[in-house]
């Protein structure tokens, strides 16, 4: 048995080190079309072998879209991007039952017809801008990963991913998403301003037309053997317990709270940022190249893994405290070098 189990380990690890270099293959091709935006790259990334969710938030024209459909094309994945829109209704996302006659019987049948839901990777742009019915619809079958209608229930395609965009700047005739809604993002992904350098080097390529065609460099099944894998890596109890600290120093009134938490935060995270911070690190570490999460990892992934999970205060944001802050102000508090072990009991 001990033999097995040692096999089934080398196995593993020689895998994750295929999986670095197939990471590497793919950053590099997706380095033709996207200049900059790394941190950005790589958190998509984390969350898509993470088998998760993301939102991506940023001004108009960061290459939100392009980046998202670069990454599918990388992965050899099927696409279907989905514009948001005040009258868009939920039959248009996940599809209806279509009354069809047969040409040669002439007999009459509800058939379904499906929406573009159907992909490997959707990208729901603009997500804020669809009411609540609509947005309900969405993130039901992100949480489910199948539709149901007409008393039946059609599975979507394995690998699914759902990386929404949100614009932060207009508000006005937009639909914001609750708190609950946020808390199945997997990641919350703040996109910014590129670089002096990096917009020169888009200015450049872009208006010359030297941008190249990306080539994919692994397949879906391949894609689903990396997210069996993470969910097969080890995570010490260093790391389950710094995770755990962090998550539960968010609360206030608890007793792991520090003083700025129970002054400044309205409401912290759940179990399900525990669980966030956990697997995006595990991903992450994969995409290092390494078979084991460390606490380096964790405080990597804290950002996009907690900032929608963490709620300031009217008295927080009366002293310029946001989430991103408050987060900042965790790690400091939350020693990470202390030994964390198991409770009893």
């Amino acid at each position: 048995m001990s033999d097995d189990v040692t096999q089934v380990n080398k196995d593993d690890v020689a895998a994750v080190e295929v999986w670095a270099k197939t990471y590497k293959g793919m950053r590099q091709e997706l380095g033709k079309v996207i200049v900059g935006q790394d941190d950005v790259i790589e958190q998509m990334c984390v969350a898509i072998v993470a088998r998760g969710h993301a939102l991506l938030e940023g001004v108009p024209g960061l290459a939100k879209t392009l980046m998202i459909h670069s990454l599918a094309s990388a992965m050899h994945l099927s696409f279907h991007r989905i514009q948001f829109t005040p009258d868009l209704m939920p039959s248009d996302i996940t599809g209806t039952d279509v009354l069809q006659e047969d040409p040669i019987t002439h007999e009459r049948s509800y058939n379904f017809v499906r929406g573009p839901i159907f992909a490997n990777v959707v990208l729901a742009d603009e997500i804020n801008r669809t009411p609540p019915k609509t947005q309900a619809a969405m993130l039901e079958a992100m949480q489910e990963r199948m539709i149901s209608t007409g008393g039946k229930d059609y599975e979507l395609p394995e690998p699914f991913f759902v990386l929404a965009t949100q614009n932060p700047l207009e508000q006005e005739g937009t639909y914001p998403l609750p708190e609950a809604q946020l808390d199945r993002f997997l990641l919350y992904i703040k996109v910014d301003y590129p670089s002096d350098a990096e917009e020169w080097d888009i200015a450049r390529r872009v208006t010359s037309g030297s941008l190249g065609d990306i080539q994919s460099v692994l397949e879906a099944k391949e894609l689903i053997e990396a997210q069996k894998l993470v969910a097969r890596m080890p995570a010490c109890d260093q790391v389950v317990g710094y995770a755990c600290a962090l998550v539960r120093a968010t609360r206030p009134g608890r007793d792991e709270a520090p003083d700025f938490v129970n002054k400044w935060v309205n409401w912290g995270a759940g179990p399900r940022g525990v669980m966030a911070l956990i697997t995006a690190a595990k991903s992450r570490a994969l995409l290092q190249g390494r078979y084991h999460a460390t606490v380096e990892d964790i405080k990597e992934v804290i950002y996009p893994a907690l900032r929608h999970r963490v709620a300031p205060n009217y008295a927080g944001l009366a002293s310029g405290v946001n989430s991103e802050k408050l987060i900042d102000m965790l790690i400091d508090a939350i020693p990470s070098d202390q030994p964390y072990e198991a409770p009893k009991g």
